[in-house]
């Protein structure tokens, strides 16, 4: 209760226990008390908001997009600035007032319902020293409700990040962000048990599925179906801007204002898939792919003579090298970065295309290489019968899944060692930036599909999901009976959900690495592995055989 800050809700977390001085991703203690009052502020908020909606009231859909980025806004490598924080717990307070009014007397009001943050930077971190603030704002509380209690908030934040994507395009859902508020107004309520906990988690994966169906169906909805596409990731001469992060509105928009400009765009880490959709690639400007994931940013962006744009989750601390040439845009801030800002549900990415034109890119073109990408969910499924064809003829063996969040923990090798291992008569498909440990290795095809599939994006997770269910449906059998396995590598929030959307399912025999949560205690584990057989991974070898026999 004497350290500065606690988090532990990424992978990274120090000593795999909790960050205590300072955030593995450089989150201040102030940053991180800011985020502790937000979230507190906001499971009143939720309280209330939930009060409300069970007799029949409709809340305003602004109310649930606040709501939304304010969670988002507290997931891992999001945002630093610790004023910005200051300005989401003004606007939860008002929000928070209006929905008191509008409440009649509630008997039994639970602790911290009632909370209403005070709104300058010092005294809202002076608030940090009262109890029920944080995740060790209870010592007596049973570490095993504990546990489950996060799992749950943070399955929150993961699902809020999906939500902001989706409805940045228009597609916003009132029922998850009805969850998302009795979700977290569930977490001041000192009586639940562990089965109740465990029940919220698995409603918040039920949820998350289809939040995600939301978010596919705005994307493929606004740019179209990905397409199997053979995508540069060479540089070419001239000026340019590298996007990174995950919001797919935000590249659309650059792409429209970068028209005749004479500034190549590249996709970088999570931006991938950017490529594949046919109302981006249309631009002959969208260039292709810079670099890898986004833990190898700074080494990566140091110096480079372009611009960067950071339009989501995993920005990391900007070297001085390129702090004038990164700029963040939507819920992203960190200290003295140029932010871009949404005036009426607009951007003007004007100053990032003129620091690009100033830098004037790079000198020279490199000799060309492509790798192939492109295999989402559409394109997958219209091509079910030849892979159950595939299965049948004895032509693909084995299915694996390998993808997630990708790291810098030492460890993660095992994911590029594993896709190395695989046998040639097996598929893998891969999603989210856990493909760049092994996206640009050629490893042949089989059965006339390139051997590595890239699905996309962490938000594209439902394509995988979807796949799954379409095969068995056409094998007839359950799911957790195909020829398939999962490797998956986590680091954020959104992973969690994720997880959580797989255990709803009732997916099983998943491998997770490279460490397991510091937030999940060994009764809880005990718990995950009896009901779904949830695998630390181990070696690559020892795992292939397992699944392989």
């Amino acid at each position: 209760m004497d350290n500065a800050m606690f988090c532990w809700q990424c992978e990274q977390t120090a000593g795999s226990k909790g960050c205590t001085r300072v955030g593995v991703c450089s989150k201040d203690p102030d940053v991180a008390k800011m985020q502790d009052v937000l979230i507190y502020l906001l499971k009143g908020l939720g309280f209330y908001a939930t009060k409300l909606i069970e007799k029949g009231e409709v809340l305003p859909q602004e109310y649930g997009e606040y709501f939304t980025e304010a969670v988002f806004a507290t997931l891992t490598n999001v945002n630093f600035d610790s004023q910005r924080f200051v300005k989401y717990i003004k606007r939860g307070n008002e929000i928070k007032k209006d929905l008191m009014e509008k409440s009649s007397h509630i008997e039994n009001l639970p602790m911290g319902a009632d909370f209403i943050s005070p709104e300058t930077r010092g005294e809202i971190l002076n608030l940090s020293q009262r109890p029920n603030l944080g995740v060790m704002d209870d010592e007596d509380l049973d570490m095993d409700i504990r546990s489950l209690r996060e799992f749950l908030i943070y399955g929150v934040k993961g699902m809020g990040a999906y939500h902001h994507h989706a409805y940045a395009l228009g597609r916003y859902e009132p029922e998850v962000a009805n969850f998302m508020y009795r979700a977290l107004g569930c977490t001041l309520d000192k009586t639940l048990t562990a089965e109740a906990y465990f029940d919220l988690n698995m409603e918040l994966g039920k949820t998350n599925l289809k939040c995600m169906e939301v978010l596919d169906a705005a994307n493929t909805g606004t740019f179209g179906n990905p397409e199997p596409t053979e995508m540069l990731i060479t540089k070419k001469k001239g000026p340019f801007i590298v996007v990174s992060g995950h919001d797919l509105r935000d590249i659309g928009d650059l792409l429209k204002q970068t028209e005749d400009k004479g500034v190549n765009i590249y996709t970088h880490s999570e931006m991938l898939p950017c490529n594949a959709y046919p109302e981006l690639k249309k631009y002959p400007h969208l260039i292709g792919n810079f670099g890898g994931a986004w833990q190898n940013q700074q080494k990566e962006f140091d110096g480079i003579p372009g611009a960067i744009l950071m339009t989501s989750n995993c920005l990391m601390k900007p070297r001085d090298s390129y702090k004038d040439r990164i700029y963040s845009t939507s819920v992203v801030g960190y200290p003295e970065v140029s932010h871009v800002p949404t005036n009426n549900k607009k951007k003007d990415f004007t100053a990032v295309i003129n620091k690009a034109l100033e830098l004037g890119g790079w000198p020279e073109d490199e000799t060309e290489k492509r790798i192939p990408m492109g295999f989402g969910r559409n394109a997958l499924l219209s091509s079910a019968q030849a892979i159950v064809d595939a299965v049948k003829e004895g032509k693909i063996r084995h299915f694996f899944l390998i993808g997630g969040c990708d790291g810098a923990r030492p460890g993660r090798n095992y994911f590029t060692e594993f896709a190395e291992q695989t046998p040639k008569d097996t598929a893998i498909l891969t999603l989210a930036c856990g493909k760049y440990r092994f996206n640009k290795m050629d490893l042949g095809s089989v059965a006339g599909f390139p051997r590595i599939l890239d699905c996309g994006q962490c938000n594209d997770s439902y394509t995988a999901i979807q796949v799954a269910l379409a095969l068995a449906n056409a094998f007839d059998c359950d799911v957790n009976e195909l020829p398939l396995s999962f490797i998956i590598s986590w680091y954020e929030q959104k992973a969690v959900a994720v997880l959580l959307t797989m255990l709803y399912l009732g997916l099983k025999d998943i491998y997770l690495g490279p460490s397991l949560p510091a937030f999940v205690t060994p009764n809880i584990l005990s718990v995950l592995v009896e009901k779904f057989n949830i695998t630390p991974v181990s070696t690559p070898e020892d795992d292939l055989q397992t699944i392989l026999g």
